[in-house]
């Protein structure tokens, strides 16, 4: 069990940890010589039945509560420490706020350097106590009456007593989910290298792990462990580990550094969640009020950004992003601090929701569901919540960091849809959101018919680009393959369209197209252009171009450029020759297929814009699962 120590400076919490440890935590000269805490302090102890207890001192003055926020992140329960001749200060009640914003419930209250009080003023003490706890989770906690200068003080043991019944009764830690530890110090031993330490906060660790650094993302080997002070081959959640790390230095680690799982090493730098300010903080939020964030070890300054109202009032709850200075590691779930713009007071705290925020559509109707359904699986850890409002599916690797389980034992309910991506990654979507984009899909084929009665239909990644850019290209494959496959929609050259939706040519015109297309088929890689068929075929160059345009619109012709025609077979040879260059640039391009550089890059930009490729810089990549679409027929 992990015991963090909170209150006010100089009211006994580093002499009680002695006392209950038999550990002097004050390590630093500084902190020697002046008396006071500076920096966390780590202490050991064997309870009754077994159990370690770890204690972590925190410094009380109003300076270092980033230090003190650091350390009780991820304790099991906090010890209040109130000294019996000052009584509440202003820190015993800002430690308070903190423990409560940040989820701690289960703690005692540790009434020190009772032998400088009468009993009368240890009795007044006591009821201002529980009185301030009343509303809160703290609310009846046991206070301890204690003389930590005392060798063998009764209340000291009474209270070493009780923490043992308390870490009796903690429920078991979750060791199916991935390894994560914020690390609130770093240092180097002689002959060993960097060591990190922190409260595990989930899942357990090996002697031999792969462990990243996020942020960062530098990759570091486990050399060995030491687990509530003790060597050990694994260390596991609700422990206080220090790790011997490979692989990375300590100026690369700093404080609010986190050691994750590979798997959970992404980062954002905007963070939605809900945030409570505290009733008496004094401050109303408005858009883009700048912060002080303390999540896990870290701290960071940050913007906020309204999700829900256009501010937020003292004592109220809302859904906000955090627009932050530099990217961070969360989990839903995780509680973090708020400070004002100064850092000189605790305003408010909350629960993270979406570690990964957007940048735009903030507040889109589709946003706010994507948020509840984070809202419940914070509270239930049912995966089928969040499948059920993701319109588009997740990814199993987002469902990995959101969940913080393996990809193995992310169960997905039945009906669910699994679409496997590039990479190795799979998408995961709700049979009734498949029915849904089906159901898009074919109503953007019904708009698109009556706004142009007189096309085919568009091409494959133009509709996709009408009814969802950002769907993952392979869902929209699959998507599509089942709509041709069930008659729901039919193709055309490489038009798609209604099955009730025709183009055709009269008699007539099939005539006069005939030779058109023959000479466009014979230039090969440099058709002719409209006027050059015009002349070759004694036709006037409107009509030429009508029924080119015409062709084009019932996607048995392509036009490249303004009266530049490609037939589909030519068209098809050269989406085959894209496919076989190393790295399609216009010069490469160009020598491939004999054609001029202007030309080249006609039909490059050609590509891009029907979805084939896309540019990114001076390249053309192959869409991923794009294919090119020509039976010859």
């Amino acid at each position: 069990m992990i015991v963090g120590t909170a209150g006010h400076i100089d009211h006994g919490k580093t002499t009680l940890t002695r006392a209950l440890t038999g550990v002097d935590t004050d390590r630093l000269k500084e902190e020697k010589a002046r008396g006071i805490s500076i920096e966390l302090g780590y202490a050991y102890a064997p309870l009754e039945g077994g159990d370690i207890l770890g204690v972590i001192d925190v410094p009380g003055h109003e300076k270092f509560i980033r230090t003190m926020a650091a350390g009780v992140t991820g304790i099991d329960a906090a010890l209040l420490v109130i000294a019996a001749d000052d009584g509440i200060m202003p820190q015993t009640l800002e430690h308070l706020a903190i423990l409560r914003l940040l989820g701690v419930q289960r703690g005692a209250v540790a009434l020190t350097k009772i032998d400088r009080a009468d009993s009368s003023r240890l009795e007044q003490l006591e009821g201002e106590i529980n009185a301030l706890l009343s509303s809160t989770d703290f609310a009846g906690a046991q206070i301890f009456r204690t003389n930590a200068t005392i060798e063998g003080d009764i209340g000291v043991k009474a209270l070493l007593r009780h923490l043992a019944q308390i870490a009796a009764t903690l429920p078991a830690n979750d060791e199916r989910r991935l390894f994560r530890l914020g690390v609130d110090r770093v240092f180097t031993l002689s002959g060993q290298g960097t060591i990190v330490t922190g409260t595990a906060l989930a899942g357990s660790v090996r002697v031999g792990d792969i462990l990243q650094m996020a942020p960062g993302g530098q990759e570091a080997r486990v050399r060995s462990i030491h687990a509530q002070n003790r060597s050990a081959d694994v260390g596991r959640a609700g422990q206080r580990l220090a790790l011997n790390l490979g692989g990375v230095s300590k100026d690369e680690i700093a404080r609010g550094t986190w050691v994750v799982a590979p798997a959970l090493s992404a980062c954002s730098e905007r963070v939605d969640v809900q945030l409570t300010l505290t009733p008496d903080c004094g401050l109303t939020l408005k858009p883009w009020s700048p912060v002080h964030v303390h999540l896990g070890a870290a701290h960071h300054t940050a913007n906020v950004v309204m999700l829900d109202d256009e501010v937020l009032t003292p004592g109220r709850t809302g859904r906000v992003q955090l627009v932050l200075d530099a990217p961070v590691h969360a989990v839903p779930g995780d509680r973090f601090v708020i400070r004002n713009a100064q850092a000189t007071a605790t305003i408010g705290g909350g629960v993270v929701l979406d570690p990964f925020g957007p940048a735009r559509k903030r507040r889109s109707a589709v946003r706010v569901a994507w948020l509840d359904a984070l809202a419940d699986y914070i509270g239930s850890g049912d995966i089928g919540a969040l499948l059920a409002r993701g319109p588009l599916g997740l990814r199993v690797s987002t469902l990995v960091r959101l969940s913080q389980l393996p990809a193995e034992q992310i169960a997905a309910p039945p009906g669910t849809v699994e679409v496997g991506l590039q990479g190795g990654d799979q998408l995961l979507i709700a049979a009734a959101e498949v029915e849904a984009l089906q159901a898009r899909i074919l109503a953007a084929l019904e708009a698109f018919h009556a706004r142009a009665p007189d096309d085919a239909g568009p091409e494959l990644w133009r509709l996709k680009r009408i009814v969802s850019p950002e769907m993952e290209d392979r869902l929209w494959s699959r998507l599509i393959d089942t709509l041709l496959a069930s008659g729901a929609i039919k193709q055309r050259g490489r038009s798609l369209h209604l099955p009730a939706h025709s183009v055709e040519l009269s008699a007539a015109e099939q005539a006069q197209v005939a030779p058109l297309l023959a000479s466009l088929l014979a230039g090969a890689f440099d058709p002719p252009w409209v006027r050059e068929l015009a002349r070759e075929h004694g036709m006037q160059e409107t009509e030429v171009r009508r029924l080119l345009l015409k062709l084009s619109k019932t996607g048995e012709l392509s036009q490249v450029v303004k009266d530049l025609f490609y037939h589909p077979q030519r068209l098809d040879e050269l989406a085959r020759l894209v496919a076989t260059l190393p790295e399609v640039q216009a010069a490469s391009f160009r020598d491939a297929t004999g054609l001029g550089r202007k030309r080249a890059i006609q039909v490059l930009e050609f590509f891009d814009r029907v979805g084939y490729t896309r540019r990114i810089g001076n390249i053309h990549l192959i869409r991923p699962n794009a294919a090119w679409a020509y039976s010859g027929a």
